[in-house]
C-alpha cells in the first residue's frame, strides 16, 4: 500500500514538473494574442481559450500513442505555429498609433489561443500520457494542472510585453524557432533528411528571424494603410 502511494505520489511530482518545464513555449504565443486585446478582455480570452483546450487535450490525451507515429503531424504543427507567430505579430508589436487603432477580435484571439495551445501541446500531452499510464485521474489532473500553468505564465508575460515591448520581439522569434524545429523534427522529415544539429539550428535561427522580417513588414504595411484612412 505504501509503496503504491509512493508510486502515485511520485508520478504527480513528475507531472507537476513535466508541466512546469513544457507548458513555458504555450504562454508566450497565448501571450501574443491576448497582448493583441484590451486589459479588460484579456482575461476572458484566458479562460475562454483554456476551457475550450482543456476539453481538446483530454480527447487528444486517448489516441496519444498513435500521435507519435503519424507523419507530417508536426511539420504541419510547425507551419501553423510559423503562421500564428506571423499573424499575430503585427498586432502586438509596439507602435506610435493612438490606442484602439488597429483593434483585436476577442474570437480571434480565443481561436489563437486555443489553435496553437492544441498544437504546441503535443510533447506535454505525451509526456503526461506516458507518466499516467491508464490512471485516468492522473491523466485528468496532469492536464488540468498544466492549464494554470499556462494561464498565469501567459497572463503575466501580457503584462511584461506591455511594460518591455523588447519581449513582443522575443517572443515571436521564440515562436519562429520553435515552429522550425516541430518541422524538422517530424517523422517523415526526420526519416527522409535526417538533419544534423547544426543545419536544425541554423533553420531555427532564419525561421526566427523571418517571422521578425515578416511581422515587421506587415505592421508597417497596416500601419499605412491605416493612415491612409
Amino acid at each position: 500500500m505504501v509503496s503504491q502511494a509512493g508510486h502515485l505520489f511520485l508520478n504527480l511530482v513528475t507531472i507537476v514538473l513535466i508541466n512546469l518545464v513544457l507548458s513555458g513555449d504555450n504562454a508566450v504565443v497565448i501571450a501574443l494574442a491576448v497582448k493583441t486585446l484590451p486589459h479588460s478582455h484579456r482575461v476572458r480570452a484566458l479562460i475562454a481559450g483554456a476551457a475550450c483546450a482543456v476539453v481538446l487535450r483530454v480527447a487528444a490525451t486517448f489516441f496519444a500513442g498513435q500521435l507519435l507515429h503519424v507523419e507530417f503531424l508536426k511539420l504541419i504543427g510547425g507551419i501553423t505555429i510559423l503562421w500564428i507567430a506571423v499573424k499575430l505579430f503585427p498586432q502586438a508589436v509596439p507602435s506610435e498609433e493612438p490606442p484602439g487603432a488597429r483593434p483585436s477580435s476577442l474570437w480571434r484571439a480565443i481561436w489563437f489561443i486555443l489553435l496553437a495551445d492544441v498544437t504546441m501541446s503535443l510533447d506535454n500531452i505525451l509526456a503526461i500520457a506516458q507518466v499516467a499510464q491508464s490512471n485516468l485521474a492522473l491523466l485528468v489532473f496532469g492536464l488540468g494542472l498544466s492549464i494554470p500553468f499556462v494561464l498565469f505564465a501567459s497572463g503575466l508575460l501580457a503584462l511584461l510585453m506591455d511594460k518591455y515591448p523588447v519581449i513582443v520581439y522575443l517572443g515571436a522569434a521564440i515562436l519562429g524557432k520553435i515552429g522550425a524545429e516541430m518541422m524538422l523534427t517530424d517523422r517523415f522529415m526526420s526519416q527522409v533528411f535526417s538533419p544534423a544539429p547544426l543545419l536544425l539550428y541554423s533553420v531555427e535561427v532564419i525561421a526566427a528571424v523571418s517571422v521578425l522580417v515578416v511581422g515587421k513588414l506587415l505592421a508597417d504595411r497596416e500601419a499605412r494603410v491605416l493612415v491612409m484612412k
